[in-house]
């Protein structure tokens, strides 16, 4: 998912009620985006160097320090503190991330889908994704969440090279990781496979042999991601030795090339699906949907008709299951300026290969197609997208130069 940029709420402002949200104001939504549903496990075996992510080890002998049924009845009762801001509309898409998801039974994990269900409409088809550590795999466990109701499997193996998991601090290793790929080919009729790349040490050989393993495999999705040093991680505080530039993007022509081969689209900077297989969430989120985030440090978008609105929970799980079981899961909320509105579009919308549609534009944020029409204007003298009367879509340049072209959207 891509990061936003949160602004901080008023100290001690409080989360704001429908009321207030439904109020007259600058913006004018002819209709609200399809809405999805983020639920946040945060806990997991260990933590990575390279993860920036709210995450938090499990204290104890795995799964038996969790308190599951504690973390379960603060989801609820965070869910019901806010269906007043999402009352009427279906939930299209779950997605139930980490941390490390599959640290929760399949039975937690079942309670958790049932206890959605009777509190929110969820479309006829609605994609279900858990995210999985093959450092949780077990015999027979993926095939119980499917049963449980998860439809979509993503595994984060990152790598098939032993040196490069050691390297990563992954709890699992390239027999573990194959297991428990050929285990989620079994269980789920569609699945994605995390890789990532420019790692420590990694040579284009590697990352080669990397791509063969993983498209032997046949996964029908895949998310790749360059390895990157974030400020708060042990990789920012002892910098391993990475590939330099070049030899990255060398990497990253590779990939394109061979996922092609293979039959997978590019759709999106970091995702490659075989048709039919993209990931409806995650393309909700960068068609600038809404999301309703539950959870410890979940993050929520959520459209009305006349403003757009971010909420972040509070971030430590303790905190926060006391906060919810109180009615108060909410840490920080704020309206989306009008100004900023253009470039949170487009910090979402110009990853997809596709682009957008300039009407979507305007639905989704409401305001008129005058305000990014300069920025427009300036990304197309410099090659970085093309357009014509309905859509606007990045160039090869501009997936290159992704960061220069989304900024030209900046407020001010």
């Amino acid at each position: 998912m891509a990061v936003i940029p949160i602004a901080a709420a008023a100290s001690g402002e409080p989360p704001r009620d429908i009321q207030h949200h439904m109020r007259p104001g600058t913006l004018q939504l002819a209709a609200l985006p399809p809405l999805s549903l983020y639920v946040h496990l945060p806990w997991c075996l260990r933590k990575c160097p390279y993860c920036d992510f709210n995450s938090h080890e499990v204290r104890g002998e795995a799964a038996d320090a969790l308190p599951q049924q504690r973390y379960l009845d603060a989801l609820m009762a965070d869910l019901e503190a806010s269906l007043p801001l999402v009352w009427g509309r279906s939930v299209h898409s779950v997605f139930i991330g980490g941390g490390t998801p599959s640290l929760f039974s399949p039975e937690a994990i079942d309670h958790l889908l049932s206890g959605v269900r009777a509190r929110l409409p969820l479309v006829a088809d609605c994609e279900i994704t858990l995210e999985a550590n093959p450092g949780t795999f077990e015999k027979d466990r993926f095939k119980a969440f499917r049963a449980a109701g998860v439809t979509r499997l993503s595994v984060g193996v990152q790598s098939f090279n032993d040196t490069h998991l050691r390297s990563l601090g992954r709890v699992h290793d390239r027999a573990r990781a194959l297991a428990a790929v050929e285990e989620a080919a079994l269980a789920f009729d569609t699945f994605n496979l995390d890789l990532m790349y420019a790692l420590p040490g990694q040579t284009l050989d590697q990352l080669d042999e990397d791509v063969r393993t993983a498209l032997a495999l046949a996964p029908p999705h895949l998310s790749i991601y360059h390895l990157t040093i974030e400020p708060n991680t042990v990789f920012a505080k002892y910098p391993p030795a990475v590939p330099e530039d070049d030899a990255a993007y060398a990497m990253l022509d590779r990939l394109t090339e061979r996922t092609a081969q293979a039959g997978l689209q590019r759709y999106e900077v970091s995702a490659y699906a075989r048709p039919g297989h993209r990931c409806w969430h995650n393309l909700n989120y960068w068609q600038f949907g809404d999301y309703l985030g539950l959870g410890a440090g979940a993050h929520g978008k959520l459209s009305f008709a006349h403003r757009v609105v971010r909420q972040v929970r509070y971030r430590e799980p303790q905190l926060y299951i006391d906060q919810a079981l109180a009615g108060q899961a909410i840490a920080q909320e704020h309206e989306v300026g009008r100004g900023d509105l253009p470039f949170e579009f487009m910090l979402n919308a110009l990853r997809l290969k596709e682009g957008f549609a300039l009407k979507d534009f305007q639905v989704r944020t409401g305001l008129p197609l005058s305000a990014i029409e300069k920025a427009l204007a300036t990304a197309e003298s410099q090659g970085l997208i093309e357009r014509d009367l309905t859509q606007v879509r990045p160039t090869e340049r501009g997936f290159d130069f992704l960061s220069d072209l989304q900024a030209l959207f900046l407020p001010g």
